[in-house]
């Protein structure tokens, strides 16, 4: 679907197909945070108005959880990573490292939309981005359960932390070299915690 909004401009009228309109509100949402941008900017930075807005993504929340979505399967797509008859430590080690590249790529989108958006689960837009990042670490713990891994749910919990420090330490100001070396050193010790069958 494209949409399009001819603003009075001249020339020809901007377009926009739903998916390049969800990728410009989700550069905004992680570099100002959800509470802090406003339809009149999304629709600004879009370049349609509020009423083509709201017709075609519902409500702001509605637009910001196709936003978590496009996120999750563009940034750290865990399917990438989580493949049936990878070894588990190299899986993990390859997906922290991603996660710590990511985190760090633009000075002005530091960190993790899900996980830092996560941390306000008692609002609707906070409770989808935990729900998120949920599901993200059940697909660790299946991926690790299938790969017949010795308290899959303690190692799933252990990526889902790291994850976090991560996001937290790229938000103030750790350099992407420092957080490559923490992600490899926590998929060293996810190791030495029996991450091989046994």
């Amino acid at each position: 679907m494209i949409i399009k909004e001819n603003k009075g401009l001249r020339g020809r009228p901007r377009g926009f197909t739903l998916d390049a309109a969800v990728e410009v509100g989700q550069h905004l949402f992680h570099e100002h945070g959800y509470e802090n941008v406003s339809v009149a900017a999304l629709t600004e930075a879009i370049g349609i108005t509020p009423p083509s807005f709201y017709a075609a993504f519902g409500s702001k929340t509605a637009f910001f959880k196709d936003t978590l979505d496009r996120y999750s399967a563009t940034v750290v797509p865990l399917d990438r990573f989580l493949i049936p008859g990878t070894a588990p430590p190299a899986a993990l080690t390859d997906m922290l490292r991603a996660a710590a590249h990511a985190y760090a790529a633009h000075p002005q989108r530091r960190g993790c939309l899900i996980l830092e958006h996560s941390r306000t689960v008692t609002t609707d837009w906070g409770s989808a981005a935990a729900q998120i990042a949920g599901e993200n670490r059940r697909k660790v713990q299946v991926f690790l359960t299938q790969s017949g891994i010795e308290a899959p749910g303690r190692i799933a919990d252990y990526v889902a932390t790291t994850m976090l420090g991560l996001s937290a330490a790229a938000r103030e100001g750790w350099d992407e070299a420092r957080l490559v070396a923490v992600a490899e050193t926590a998929a060293i010790m996810s190791h030495d915690l029996r991450l091989d069958e046994s």
